[in-house]
C-alpha cells in the first residue's frame, strides 16, 4: 500500500482543494449497494437504516430525494496510507476549534471533508493554514 503515513509530512502536504458544486447526503430506506446509480452519488454506504447517497444537490432534486443541509467538499491534495494515523484528528480538531462541522470520507487516495456551504471558505482558510 503506497501514500504517507508521517502525520506531519501529510499535514504539510494537505493541499486542500475546494471542489465545485453543492452536495448532500440523503438517505434511502429499503435500498441497496448500486440502487440509484442514475443520480450519480460520489459516496454511498449501506447502513442498517437504508442506503446512505452523497451526491450533488440538483441532482437529489431532480430525483425528488430528500435532504437536511447543504455541503462544500474539500478533497486533500495530501495521497494519505489508508493506515495512516491522526490525519482526520487533526483536520477536524482544526475544524472544530472554530465550530465547523466536518464530514469526513477517505478515499483510497485522498481524504474529502463535507462541510456546509456557509463554512466552505472559512474551513479551506483553515486547513491552508494548518498546513504551514
Amino acid at each position: 500500500m503506497s501514500g504517507e503515513k508521517n502525520l506531519q509530512k501529510m499535514i504539510r502536504s494537505l493541499s486542500p482543494r475546494l471542489r465545485d458544486g453543492e452536495y448532500v447526503f440523503c438517505t434511502v430506506g429499503n435500498a441497496h449497494y448500486g440502487d440509484y446509480a442514475e443520480v450519480d452519488p460520489i459516496a454511498s454506504f449501506s447502513e442498517m437504516e437504508g442506503l446512505t447517497l452523497v451526491l450533488l444537490k440538483d441532482a437529489a432534486e431532480s430525483a425528488g430525494l430528500q435532504y437536511q443541509g447543504i455541503f462544500r467538499c474539500i478533497s486533500l491534495g495530501v495521497h494519505s496510507n489508508l493506515q495512516a494515523v491522526g490525519l482526520t484528528a487533526a483536520v477536524s480538531a482544526a475544524l472544530a476549534e472554530n465550530g465547523i462541522s466536518a464530514n469526513m470520507m477517505a478515499g483510497y487516495f485522498h481524504d474529502h471533508i463535507f462541510v456546509e456551504s456557509n463554512n466552505a471558505t472559512d474551513a479551506l482558510g483553515i486547513l491552508l493554514n494548518l498546513a504551514k
